[in-house]
């Protein structure tokens, strides 16, 4: 599922040296050194300097490095969970979980999902939240990953290529590091935020963040607005170290350990749920049918309380 010449590629880089490498390969140093070369051909990369203590990894090499040994555990991890479902049957549904993606929201429906999917069975599939997975996970939901819980909007599916379903509109809240001076409160004013940096998702990412950022530009000018691309832990890292406020919702609460989550007097929300397929297979559609119908059914006794 992935090319072998990474497994060497990784060993030459932890054993600094092509002679150590084919030790441990149990091969030539002539076939490390050409699997070597092959790769770097293939990549169009130069991954190693030689200098006086031997191998060093170049900006390229370590970039690779890293990202190596991610993608071959997610391919064995990939291969292990294909072969769980052929052993456990049709009626598994996979849930990617992240810092970002909690399936609390599902663990909280479970004993009412076992009542209307009785064969159904959960598998957790934990991945690491960065724009390249998000691309590839969202953009192939069905394969390794049957559905991923987070916040959405129309926008937000086009881009990713895959379909929702809204199980509730989350209220947008903010983040604030433990030791900001807002931190003391339980919940913010739009006034708490005047010469504060407020860190919001850019512009046509979600609509729902666009409305509510045209209201503040518009409106509430003491705010300044920080633009930024993916929500992954740097963002959080980022709000806490720079002493800034970020857009989140309540589900985010164990993310960071020194971030506090707070609700604000605003009436802006975000649809949360489920991201899926287009086109899910029957057990997923099967899921996907009870969870909107016992979502329904929690929503509208709330709404007579």
């Amino acid at each position: 599922m992935y090319n072998p010449q990474l497994d060497t590629f990784l060993c030459v880089a932890e054993s600094g040296s092509f002679n150590k490498a084919a030790e441990k390969l149990y091969i030539s140093p002539a076939a490390v050194i050409k699997q070597i070369n092959l790769l770097e051909e293939s990549l169009g990369l130069q991954l190693f300097v030689r200098t006086h203590r031997g191998l060093q990894l170049t900006r390229a090499g370590k970039s690779l490095y890293q990202d190596s040994k991610y993608i071959i555990q997610y391919c064995r991890d990939s291969v292990a969970r294909a072969k769980k479902a052929m052993e456990d049957g049709a009626n598994v549904i996979r849930i990617g979980t992240s810092p970002m993606t909690p399936a609390q929201v599902l663990v909280d429906l479970w004993p009412k999902l076992q009542e209307y999917c009785p064969g159904i069975k959960f598998q957790l599939v934990p991945f690491e939240n960065t724009p390249e997975n998000a691309r590839e996970i969202l953009g192939n939901l069905g394969q390794n990953i049957d559905v991923v819980a987070g916040i959405f909007d129309e926008t937000m599916l086009n881009l990713r290529q895959c379909a929702g379903l809204e199980i509730s509109r989350e209220p947008i809240c903010c983040a604030v590091s433990i030791h900001h001076r807002l931190a003391k409160k339980e919940s913010l004013t739009v006034q708490d935020l005047y010469g504060e940096e407020l860190m919001l998702m850019r512009r046509n990412w979600s609509r729902y963040v666009d409305f509510l950022r045209d209201d503040l530009v518009n409106n509430h000018p003491q705010i300044q607005i920080v633009d930024f691309d993916f929500y992954d832990v740097e963002a959080f890292n980022q709000c806490e170290n720079n002493n800034r406020i970020l857009m989140a919702v309540d589900n985010w609460h164990y993310v960071h350990p020194l971030l506090k989550i707070l609700p604000v007097d605003w009436d802006y929300t975000i649809p949360f749920g489920l991201l899926h397929s287009p086109n899910p297979s029957l057990t997923v559609l099967q899921f996907l049918r009870a969870v909107e119908k016992i979502s329904k059914n929690q929503n509208s006794d709330k709404r007579s309380i």
